[in-house]
């Protein structure tokens, strides 16, 4: 039997958890809380909202770490093992991670995919990949609504006896949100309808561009796994200079060497385009910053889109 390197790893991890984290216990002697991990800060960020002192939670990534690319250690599979509850983002958006992700529901450790609870035909499919969905749902607050009432109803089962303050907690963040839809809608609304484009490292906007009437480009694909040819470049530039677009946007988690190889291509076919700012994609900003949490990382990637494409 042929057996990867990568499966030998993987099952080398699983089996040092399992030594070293032992199997999930029915209750946190300690605190009475929840034991939760949460993969991406995004994802984290909506758990700690709903589950709030009930939980006691472990993120895995912190500000500014793209989950396409994020390569579980040891110690993450373990933490995941002693946990009772991973919840994740899904849609292949922690690609690396899907092999540990699927062995933790063999565990007997809860697992909640939030993505995938968004209804099947809200979803964007990949190009190409027909039965492959963006998982960067986030991007549209009204689908993020959806995830935080699967996970509010899901904390609610698991952990019955806490179950009015994962109610509460879970329909003040979706009152929240609604109120989050409405502003940006209003806000992208300043904007001329031609300025209304979006220019990016890679393809995480599209549900952000369907929701708010924005046409969006990215430079890479939906995974920054992907590579950008010179015919990307190229053809991106193109419609950049044709437009007379005032901006494009580097991500804080992708390297910014991508979009300055645009804005060079632009001026070389005698465009002007600057970098209009720092756009949050798959990670929220550092702590005690205005993008630490969800709400505020929405916020401050449409003032920046609004006030350099409104120049």
């Amino acid at each position: 039997m042929k057996i990867s390197c990568r499966g030998l790893m993987l099952g080398s991890m699983i089996a040092l958890s399992g030594a070293c984290g032992g199997a999930p216990q029915e209750a946190d002697e300690t605190s009475g809380r929840l034991r939760v991990v949460a993969t991406t800060s995004i994802v984290g960020d909506l758990a700690g909202s709903i589950g709030g002192d009930a939980i006691e939670l472990e993120t895995l990534m912190g500000a500014g770490v793209d989950p396409h690319l994020y390569k579980p250690s040891a110690g993450d599979v373990r933490r995941m093992s002693s946990a009772q509850v991973v919840i994740y983002n899904g849609l292949h958006l922690e690609g690396k991670m899907t092999e540990v992700l699927a062995e933790m529901g063999t565990r007997g450790v809860e697992t909640v995919a939030v993505a995938e609870c968004v209804a099947p035909d809200r979803l964007l499919s990949v190009e190409g990949f027909d039965t492959m969905h963006d998982p960067h749902v986030w991007f549209d607050v009204e689908l993020w609504e959806e995830a935080a009432a699967c996970l509010r109803d899901a904390l609610m089962r698991i952990d019955p006896d806490h179950a009015e303050g994962y109610q509460q907690r879970g329909d003040a963040v979706i009152t929240e949100f609604a109120a989050l839809d409405e502003w940006v809608g209003e806000r992208i609304a300043t904007l001329p309808e031609e300025r209304r484009v979006l220019v990016t490292a890679h393809d995480a906007f599209s549900y952000f561009g369907r929701a708010y009437g924005i046409e969006v480009r990215g430079l890479l694909g939906v995974s920054t796994a992907a590579e950008a040819g010179t015919a990307d470049v190229q053809d991106l530039a193109v419609f950049i200079a044709d437009r007379g677009l005032p901006a494009v946007f580097v991500e804080s988690s992708v390297p910014p060497r991508f979009i300055e190889a645009l804005t060079e291509a632009v001026a070389a076919r005698g465009g002007d385009v600057t970098i209009g700012g720092s756009l949050y994609s798959d990670a929220l900003g550092s702590p005690g910053g205005a993008a630490e949490t969800y709400v505020g990382t929405v916020r401050a990637n449409v003032e920046t889109i609004v006030g350099a494409m409104s120049k």
